[in-house]
């Protein structure tokens, strides 16, 4: 096995050639054929019993060389990258030179790679103060929202709808005198003033009474998700079946002692200023990190390779892709919702992912720069957490050196953070 080394004419880019000896190579296409003879039916045997050369014969002496490839370079191209101190940040671009039955392999792989990082000033940069304080109104809002999900719903015959009432509704939408798809529901609750519905339909059913029918018409928004439907005159057909309305319970002591652990109200003030106050701190705290890197990031000269924010896109996207599935929507179907491409959607990611992979090239450089390492207490403390929240035993996931490796650099990029607000000047 051997590989040569050379760099290409683009910045952190490097083409490799690598040659694997014959008998590795053949012992590889031994090995696919074991696996695959079951799958070949050739006349004159039983099916799966034909020997390789007779396989060979009858589909060509290339029938294995793909899967003999894919079988002996994964693992020859990760050593040698590992012994060579290579830090691909790219998939290969492969081009195979040599290939064949009793023959050296002979591919290249042009991989880019880790970028170099000039750091600017990291020490003494300059930072707004970010601070947040808490309000009456805010504790106010608070209790508001308390109210609201505490609040009880009452039946309401002697008037009309009034913006804020919980209606029950029969609905059936026509465009054009036609029924559409989806237009239809019986019984269907709607709160009025919620801007669930397309505009102008919730008001035009305030002032109905209970078993009143009437028509109402509205206009689809033109950036509807239904291209049958966007920018179209609708008439819907309603009729009203009950008025609802929410009735708030007084906020004295005895609702303290309802909603909380608290005997009076004045507690469960305090409680709530506490409460939004350590938000308060979070938040603030966030911020000014985040203003911390971005203000570092401004200061490095850094030439990112694209496979790096091509990667980065493809776990945001992925990530996306995930979140979707949890609401039981595949991605397609959620772009032809938005009219979106793949390309277009992966484009607006770009600019994002690009200042992803700049931040956590800078904070590497910053961590080597400052020797810092992770401190083995909290990596610890990380464990125990884990194993709680996800009932594992702390011995398995110290065993788990991948896992113990990503905490390590989590709590190394958190403590460099640290380390520049620490020394910034904060005005």
């Amino acid at each position: 096995m051997s590989i040569k080394v050379e760099n290409t004419e683009n910045k952190n880019e490097l083409k490799l050639e690598f040659t694997i000896e014959a008998a590795k190579f053949d012992e590889a296409i031994k090995k696919v054929y074991a696996k695959s003879a079951k799958y070949f039916n050739i006349p004159g045997f039983r099916k799966g019993k034909a020997p390789m050369n007779i396989v060979e014969k009858y589909y060509g002496d290339e029938i294995f060389y793909e899967d003999a490839f894919n079988e002996v370079v994964p693992e020859v191209y990760e050593k040698e990258l590992k012994e060579n101190n290579i830090e691909a940040v790219s998939h290969p671009d492969i081009d195979v030179k040599q290939i064949g039955k009793g023959q050296d392999l002979i591919f290249t792989a042009v991989v880019q790679t880790k970028p170099e990082v000039k750091l600017g000033k990291y020490k003494g940069i300059e930072l707004k103060k970010v601070e947040y304080n808490v309000s009456d109104a805010d504790v106010d809002h608070e209790l508001g929202h308390m109210q609201e999900k505490n609040a009880r719903l009452v039946s309401v015959e002697d008037r009309a709808v009034e913006n804020g009432d919980i209606t029950v509704i029969d609905f059936e939408g026509f465009v054009d005198g036609k029924a559409f798809e989806g237009g239809k529901a019986e019984n269907h609750e709607l709160t009025i003033g919620s801007n669930t519905f397309i505009p102008g339909f919730e008001e035009q059913i305030i002032g109905m009474k209970i078993d009143e029918e009437k028509d109402i018409n509205v206009k689809f928004p033109e950036e509807y998700f239904s291209e049958e439907l966007k920018g179209k005159d609708a008439t819907f057909k309603i009729k009203l079946h009950e008025i609802k309305k929410k009735e708030m319970p007084a906020l004295d002591d005895e609702f303290a002692k309802d909603v909380s652990e608290f005997d009076t109200l004045a507690e469960l003030k305090a409680s709530i200023k506490e409460k939004i106050e350590e938000e308060n701190k979070n938040k603030a705290k966030y911020e000014t990190e985040d203003a911390a890197v971005k203000a570092v990031c401004d200061n490095v000269e850094i030439d990112i390779p694209s496979g790096m924010i091509e990667t980065e896109t493809d776990n945001m996207v992925k990530e996306i892709e995930q979140r979707l599935s949890y609401q039981g929507m595949k991605l397609e179907n959620y772009l032809q919702m938005i009219g979106k491409t793949n390309e277009e959607f992966r484009k607006e990611y770009e600019e994002q992912a690009k200042t992803s992979v700049k931040s956590r090239l800078v904070l590497e450089a910053i961590i080597k720069a400052e020797n810092i390492e992770a401190d083995s207490e909290k990596v610890s403390a990380k464990i125990k957490e884990m194993a709680e929240m996800y009932g594992q035993k702390e011995e398995q996931l110290k065993e788990n050196e991948a896992f113990v490796k990503y905490l390590e650099e989590s709590l190394k990029n958190e403590r460099a953070v640290e380390f520049i607000v620490e020394n910034a000047k904060i005005k």
